[in-house]
């Protein structure tokens, strides 16, 4: 991996980790309404084993991929293109999935995940300007 791959990678993480965390904090206060507060390792089980949760597992996924590329050591460096192809279907998704009904309705109720989404998909524009994203 280059170090412009690597640099990609790393402001995609952090843009991937800050949409991350404010999606989970938006299905947690959903969440919690229903079941009430939860602790910090509850939450940590909810979100893993919950169905409320499962349309961020792909997000999760990701964001563990690109941290596992970014500590791989030669010659078992991953590609980076499938991580930022991966990237732009979160950021654009397929309409009709579970995932692409939470991620809009997120982006309707809460500016601060417009906001973390603009971010993301600048990044994405920036690094292939005919992208979807």
């Amino acid at each position: 991996m280059n170090d412009a791959d690597r640099s990609l990678l790393g402001e995609l993480r952090t843009a991937l980790l800050h949409l991350h965390k404010t999606l989970i904090d938006w299905q947690r206060a959903e969440y919690e309404l229903d079941r009430g507060t939860m602790a910090p390792m509850q939450l940590l089980q909810v979100i893993f084993n919950d169905e409320h949760f499962a349309w961020l597992r792909t997000m999760s996924g990701l964001i563990v991929r690109i941290d596992e590329a970014l500590a791989a050591k030669p010659p078992e460096v991953p590609a980076v293109a499938p991580l930022i192809t991966q990237a732009r279907e979160l950021a654009s998704p397929a309409a009709g999935s579970a995932y692409a009904e939470r991620y809009h309705a997120a982006l309707q109720e809460l500016p601060e995940v417009v906001l973390a989404h603009r971010d993301l998909v600048t990044l994405l524009k920036l690094h292939n300007p005919p992208a979807k994203a």
